[in-house]
């Protein structure tokens, strides 16, 4: 996909948010679309970022990188780390990326805040929440987010900012919206719990889901197929 397809598909997803949150009653700036890149050529990006896309989500991170170095002359391009974050790489996302939405235990947090390089400003986080309780998915549970975020909030090289899901499929709105409401719901007792932290973000929603994340408060939406089209298989 280049060229004029991949601004029509461009398009089409900004006019999809902006349509998801007239219908929530929500201003058109209240959500940013998430443009989720991997394994798509660093062409493509480029192209995405002439069009205006300034967000990127990746989720392996020797892709990432590759792709960061051929795009270093895009100064102001926003790198996300979205995919599960093993113990061996958090050096490379910490050095490497301005958001990470997948921490999902104390552990990870402590590496990248010690791993996070001092010339750069503190590394947005998200907690990943395993909001619809699969087994074969990341993220803590929301009995364990308390705790967590309160370690989080202790290291001074990471900024939180909010939660991050992937709800299991579901057929129909009320039954897409039920886990992204949970979501919401825990975001809001961090809040109150938390007031002083800046915890402004929902990251929620997808291609098949859309919708119903933008009406329960997603902030972030990715979107990756509807953006770039079908992914090719990773070699």
């Amino acid at each position: 996909m280049t060229g004029p397809v991949l601004a029509e598909s461009l398009a089409a997803a900004r006019q999809r948010l902006a349509d998801a949150l007239s219908r929530a009653s929500r201003p058109v700036a209240d959500a940013r679309l998430l443009a989720v890149s991997k394994t798509k050529p660093a062409e493509m990006i480029r192209e995405a970022w002439h069009l205006g896309q300034r967000d990127f989500g990746e989720n392996y991170v020797q892709e990432a990188l590759e792709k960061q170095q051929v795009l270093a002359d895009l100064e102001d391009i926003v790198w996300h780390f979205i995919g599960p974050l093993q113990s061996n790489k958090t050096r490379e996302v910490a050095e490497h990326f301005a958001w990470v939405h997948s921490v999902d235990r104390e552990k990870i947090a402590r590496r990248l805040n010690d791993q996070r390089p001092e010339a750069l400003p503190p590394l947005e986080v998200c907690l990943q929440v395993n909001i619809s309780g699969e087994a074969s998915k990341s993220g803590a549970s929301l009995e364990a987010l308390p705790a967590l975020a309160e370690a989080v909030l202790a290291l001074p090289r990471l900024r939180l900012r909010g939660l991050m899901a992937i709800p299991a499929p579901a057929e129909g709105l009320a039954a897409q919206r039920a886990p992204c409401a949970r979501l919401r719901q825990a975001l809001e007792a961090l809040r109150e719990r938390f007031p002083e932290a800046p915890l402004d973000t929902l990251s929620m929603g997808m291609s098949d889901d859309l919708e119903a994340a933008v009406l329960e408060g997603a902030t972030l939406v990715r979107l990756g197929t509807a953006i770039f089209g079908a992914r090719e298989p990773r070699p």
